[in-house]
């Protein structure tokens, strides 16, 4: 099947996906479903795989796959919003990106990573208060540049030094643009690309 539900609306995409998958399962019969939209093809495979420029990049199960990209590629395919993938250097007992702006303290992180992955939903943002930020323990200063409220959940877009990093947030918080917010990831969230772009 060749993107086969492309030319639908968006709720009758969603509910066509639903009758799809039912189909297969009573059937019991193998199906190659071909489509460009990602959430798409998370939300009918049971495998799947990831080509670029003609040639598989990876192949596994929707949830291995994004939780574990084989390459920046890859990662930027799977989620929406799609993974942050940021330039990095080594910095004191981790990890620097957006010019020092975002500070992910991973001793452990790999030497020959340039760049990592920060998904949104991973990414905490919290509120500035100088007292609590002073000693740098909770998180890292960004502005917030734009919000958008999707009724379940909002879309925060953050600028940390002169990168554009994207946050999703759970409900409606209270953010408002130009407001200073302290934004973390945990080590274990962060995702680790080398030279080729290939996961480390």
């Amino acid at each position: 099947m060749d993107d086969p539900i492309s030319a639908l609306d968006a709720r009758l995409r969603e509910e066509t996906r639903v009758e799809l998958k039912r189909i297969q399962r009573d059937l019991g019969k193998t199906l190659i479903y071909v489509t460009h939209d990602q959430e798409e093809a998370m939300s009918v495979a049971d495998r799947m795989a990831i080509l670029e420029n003609g040639r598989i990049r990876q192949i596994g199960a929707p949830a291995e796959i994004y939780d574990r990209p084989a390459s920046a590629y890859v990662a930027r395919m799977l989620g929406s919003p799609m993974m942050n993938i940021l330039p990095s250097v080594r910095g004191a007992g981790g990890v620097e990106a957006a010019e020092g702006a975002i500070r992910i303290a991973d001793a452990k992180a790999p030497v020959e990573a340039i760049e990592i992955g920060l998904r949104p939903e991973d990414i905490k943002v919290r509120p500035w208060a100088d007292d609590e930020m002073a000693d740098g323990g909770k998180g890292c200063s960004a502005r917030v540049f734009e919000v958008e409220p999707l009724g379940g959940y909002t879309v925060v877009t953050l600028a940390a030094g002169q990168a554009r990093v994207r946050a999703l947030l759970r409900g409606q918080p209270d953010i408002r643009p130009d407001a200073m917010v302290a934004i973390s990831c945990e080590p274990a969230r962060v995702h680790y690309f080398g030279q080729d772009g290939g996961a480390l």
